[in-house]
């Protein structure tokens, strides 16, 4: 097995585990405020809000640093740090007796939550410059289909073991990635390291000059911020498009399944399309695909209907995003990946903070017009890609 593909399993492989451990936990945290005491439901959405927005809130901020830390001090081990430090974390959300605890152990990742930026940092500097997209968009593949399976395989064990000991079974999870990272993955040695530094670290004003950096963090924050903006509002607008009570759970299930399912195919293609088209292009394109898709369901379609957009939502949103992701990665000097890809994290954070307020505030004005509001933004991109993407 040569080293490069070594690698990639173990940052893919560790990626996919280290999501799903994720979503193992969080979609019930409603229920687990619950459990703590707490009887009032706005009082309970109050609490998830702060300790579920928290988290990637402090991530944003500091993705750029632990990037650049990385870039100095190697990635295997500042990714190491972030898995063991979701190990603790996740362990000690079972013990918790009030839920500000809860909060305080969700501010705690986010201190430290940067483990998803340098995993592809580290896959797209160990694949062969010919790989690099490939491997960008094997990791974001892994970082899709986590939380989709998460969530199924988190609500069986809550009703087999108990939220407090799903929350056991998220730290083991991440003690096993921890230990796939350690043992796989092969860092270039010192010597190497010092000498890509000396030649290509740079500054986060020096990344940003680069030629559609700033282009590329735009395409990525929208991406992001369209991409999760639905959901606070999909079960009410499946109940506002007449789809009966008792099949509106199943259906959302079904349709965000999709989505998930799409944009992870999506991750896979990109690579492929890259080597017969240019990134501008597939950008472009890919943006009008989701932006159809999204102005369909404004329509309240039959349900099969908002099923195929889904896919096809999906799936332009997952072209896209790896291409931005691959396309930054060949204007960034080798060894200075981890300071990129941490700003482009933060735009990536920014609008998975931002989206579900923005959903769920146009949500109670119109449902319907968060996906025509979603449908216009992917259209502002495509023409932004267009007109001014070298």
């Amino acid at each position: 097995m040569t080293n490069w593909f070594r690698n990639q399993l173990a940052v893919t492989v560790a990626s996919f585990i280290g999501f799903m451990g994720f979503t193992l936990v969080m979609p019930f945290l409603p229920l687990y405020f619950r459990e703590l005491g707490l009887n009032d439901t706005g009082e309970i959405a109050l609490w998830t809000g702060f300790s579920m927005g928290v988290t990637p809130a402090l991530t944003a901020v500091l993705a750029p640093a632990w990037g650049k830390l990385a870039d100095r001090f190697g990635r295997k081990i500042m990714v190491e740090r972030s898995l063991i430090s979701f190990v603790f974390v996740m362990g000690a959300m079972a013990f918790v007796s009030e839920p500000w605890h809860v909060f305080a152990l969700r501010a705690v990742q986010g201190l430290f939550a940067v483990y998803g930026a340098l995993t592809l940092t580290m896959a797209a500097e160990s694949a062969p410059p010919h790989r690099m997209t490939d491997a960008i968009g094997y990791v974001h593949t892994a970082q899709r289909l986590g939380p989709a399976l998460g969530p199924v395989i988190g609500g069986a064990l809550a009703h087999v073991v108990g939220l407090r000991n799903t929350f056991l079974v998220a730290s083991a999870c991440y003690l096993f990635a921890v230990l796939l990272v350690f043992f796989l993955y092969k860092e270039a040695t010192p010597a190497a390291q010092d000498d890509q530094e000396g030649r290509g670290r740079v500054s986060f004003r020096d990344v940003l000059s680069f030629e559609n950096f700033i282009i590329l963090m735009l395409v990525v924050f929208g991406l992001q911020f369209i991409d999760r903006s639905f959901g606070p509002i999909l079960p009410l607008y499946l109940d506002h498009a007449g789809v009966p009570a008792w099949r509106v759970p199943l259906i959302a299930g079904l349709i965000f399944s999709v989505a998930a399912g799409g944009g992870a195919i999506g991750n896979y293609v990109a690579g492929r399309l890259l080597a017969t088209r240019d990134a501008r292009s597939i950008l472009a394109a890919s943006a009008i695909a989701s932006m159809i898709a999204s102005a369909v369901f404004a329509i309240e379609p039959p349900v099969w209907v908002m099923i195929m957009s889904s896919a096809m939502f999906g799936l332009g949103i997952g072209v896209a995003m790896t291409t931005a992701y691959a396309q930054a990665g060949k204007v960034i000097p080798q060894g200075s990946h981890g300071t990129g890809f941490g700003l482009l994290t933060t735009a990536s954070l920014t609008g998975l903070a931002l989206s579900p307020v923005f959903g769920g505030l146009l949500g109670s004005t119109s449902m319907n017009a968060v996906f025509v509001a979603n449908a216009v933004g992917l259209g502002l991109l495509a023409v932004v890609v267009i007109r001014k993407m070298e």
